[in-house]
């Protein structure tokens, strides 16, 4: 069995990263599923109860679920698509220690384009550059395990966020606070693509050279970015919302 002081600090990071997704407007109320492995191989891990608003999310509400097991039934049994997706991600795909998806507005605008893959805009979309993969085929929602073979197959060993056709976003990391910068970084970037497309004037791309150049430049950069932008989140819920880690 995983430590218990690391549950209970997983437990607090995905709280967080829940109240923080409602503040900011990347939640779907009560849809939508964040989860974060416990355990080496991937097998236990954290999830969303179903019928808990991302915005009271607290740290002692999240299910401990195992992968090897069949997934409890009634009040604790877990939503069956995040079952399907998420059990098998932490499993099989070695960077999915922590998996965030979400249906938030702006990359799902762009999920909604056809045949469109993410522009090189902006330094914050530099930093997905090369790392995004994308399914090209809406399969409605994920109710057997075929659809987390078919996610994982897309990843492959070198993608951390999927663009899933006409429907959302998936981010894995390698922790709550790595994802979750990824998925801040990843919105903003969308929202800036989504207003300068409306636009409809021409659209200054950086060169691929450039966006490669700035994508390692993200990669290297000695500040450790996500963890302190992490912490910064939850310190401010620890004044705002204190309750989040009950």
């Amino acid at each position: 069995m995983p430590d218990a002081s690391m549950i209970r600090e997983a437990r607090i990071d995905l709280a967080a990263a829940f109240r923080w997704a409602a503040r900011l407007d990347m939640h779907e109320s009560i849809a939508n599923h964040f989860s974060v492995a416990v355990s080496r191989d991937g097998s236990k891990f954290l999830l969303n109860p179903v019928g808990r608003h991302f915005s009271r999310m607290r740290a002692s509400d999240l299910l401990l679920l195992d992968a090897l097991e069949a997934p409890s039934q009634g009040a604790q049994a877990p939503d069956p698509t995040a079952w399907h997706l998420h059990a098998a991600l932490h499993q099989r795909h070695p960077q999915a220690r922590c998996v965030l998806h979400t249906h938030m507005i702006n990359v799902t605008a762009l999920c909604c384009l056809q045949d469109f893959e993410f522009l090189m805009l902006d330094q914050n979309a530099c930093r997905f550059h090369k790392r995004i993969a994308y399914d090209h085929h809406y399969s409605g929602m994920a109710l057997d395990a075929s659809e987390a073979h078919r996610v994982i197959a897309l990843l492959g060993d070198d993608k951390n966020v999927l663009f899933m056709k006409n429907h959302g976003v998936m981010v894995i990391a390698g922790s709550v606070a790595e994802a979750f910068d990824e998925l801040y970084y990843l919105e903003k970037a969308a929202a800036l693509q989504v207003r300068a497309l409306s636009t409809g004037q021409t659209l200054a791309l950086i060169p691929d050279a450039m966006a490669s150049t700035a994508a390692a430049q993200w990669r290297a950069y000695p500040t450790q970015f996500a963890s302190l932008h992490f912490q910064a989140l939850k310190d401010i819920l620890e004044q705002e919302e204190p309750d989040y880690k009950t």
